[in-house]
């Protein structure tokens, strides 16, 4: 059985869940989120708690289990707190801005890239090398997170590009000079 799955998640108050058949809809003070689950598993709302069930031990039923329970609970967090990434740019020159809801990206390109944010993200500039990405959806705030990401990769050598707050670049040695 799974341990993760077999966890109630517990509904605080000010958020409200109904079921649809298979659709979930949490509402809560930062918003909306709506999820298609499948058709397999069983969502129990009792009061202020939410139990996620599977009807059999097989493969794929225990695969889904967990990640129903966690999907389900990422929903609940999302819409009372939100998720939030942060990127850092390292390079000399490498600056971020916004404009509007826009996030212009000046990478050591020839021209600024310019990130339009999609429904539900918002980007937030604290200083000219930090980039937050935030919203209530996860699975959005990272993706979007990914997106800005790869506009920059970090290069092994010297480490610029555009990282995620803690990530370690593995650093490779330069060519090996001659030897006299």
């Amino acid at each position: 059985m799974s341990r993760i799955g077999r966890k109630p998640i517990t509904i605080p108050s000010g958020v409200n869940v109904s079921l649809d058949n298979t659709l979930i809809t949490v509402k809560g003070p930062k918003g909306t989120l709506s999820r298609e689950l499948h058709k397999d598993m069983k969502i129990v709302v009792e009061g202020t708690a939410i139990n996620v069930e599977r009807p059999s031990d097989n493969k794929l039923h225990r695969s889904l289990h967990g990640t129903t329970r966690s999907v389900i609970n990422n929903m609940v967090s999302g819409v009372t707190e939100g998720f939030s990434k942060s990127l850092d740019l390292v390079g000399v020159g490498y600056r971020a801005n916004k404009a509007g809801n826009k996030l212009v990206l000046n990478v050591g390109y020839s021209h600024p890239v310019e990130i339009v944010p999609e429904n539900g993200i918002e980007f937030d500039v604290p200083s000219n090398t930090k980039i937050i990405v935030k919203g209530i959806d996860k699975e959005l705030v990272g993706a979007t997170a990914a997106k800005v990401r790869s506009v920059r990769e970090p290069e092994p050598y010297k480490g610029k590009g555009i990282k995620y707050e803690g990530e370690r670049i593995l650093r490779k040695e330069g060519k090996a000079g001659k030897k006299k």
